[in-house]
């Protein structure tokens, strides 16, 4: 039994004390906290845009003839969205991240923004399916009471089909957003140091596979566990705000 504890005290010392690992692993975490924060922000704001240009179509042009030339351009527009969910969502993430930096990014093979693009826009192509199935949701009664209050468009979109619509869609929005974290610990396959890397980096070096293993994905966990908590927190807020 004092041999057991005394293997997993080398162990633990192997993996996070010998050569400032757990800095190592700090550093990563920091790497992917990084590329899951930018590429978040760039996928909210690619799938919103996607989400409105796709429910605009659907709701105005689907199966009628376009009246003039503001109507192409929007049924190009939206056959170039429908273009991108597509390909985005029937290719793997991985291989999304390696044409980003071996083929787009060859000639600087920058890593971190290579990964953020990647990422964000994979991220982009779901959340523009979440938003667009919470837009179509909204009943169409309250488009025409917002035209016949004097809201345009824009206006009615804006101040009240989106809030509306977000409501609706906030527990699917926070899945996506806790997969896109589980989805950067394949950044390692363009050798960015992110956490998921640096442990198993750690694992070859010290022959040990537990106590790296186990780190990343308690690590992981509770990531996972706070966005939850926080998704929640807001869920109860919105609710709330509704009575």
């Amino acid at each position: 039994m004092q041999d057991f504890f005394t293997g997993i005290a080398e162990s633990f010392t192997k993996t996070f004390i010998t050569d400032d690992r757990w800095l190592q692993l700090l550093q990563g975490l920091l790497v992917t906290l990084e590329i899951t924060v930018f590429a978040a922000f760039l996928g909210i704001a690619l799938g919103f845009l996607v989400a409105i240009v796709r429910s605009t179509f659907d709701m105005n042009l689907a199966g009628k003839k376009c009246r003039g030339f503001g109507d192409r351009v929007l049924k190009a527009i939206n056959f170039i969205c429908n273009i991108y969910i597509t390909v985005i969502r029937g290719t793997p993430v991985v291989i999304q991240l390696m044409i980003m930096y071996y083929i787009v990014f060859a000639s600087s093979r920058n890593g971190i923004i290579a990964a953020i693009l990647s990422f964000g826009i994979n991220s982009g192509a779901y959340v523009a399916e979440i938003v667009r199935s919470g837009i179509m949701s909204i009943d169409k009664g309250q488009f025409e009471a917002s035209r016949s209050l004097g809201f345009n468009y824009s206006s009615t979109m804006i101040y009240v089909i989106i809030p509306q619509a977000f409501k609706n869609i906030l527990p699917a929005l926070g899945n996506e957003f806790i997969v896109l974290v589980k989805e950067t610990s394949v950044a390692g396959y363009v050798a960015l140091q992110d956490l998921t890397y640096v442990g198993n980096l750690i694992r070859s070096r010290t022959y040990e596979a537990f106590f790296p293993l186990i780190a990343i994905a308690l690590i992981y966990l509770v990531i996972v566990l706070f966005l939850t908590f926080l998704l929640k927190k807001l869920e109860r807020r919105l609710r709330s705000s509704d009575h």
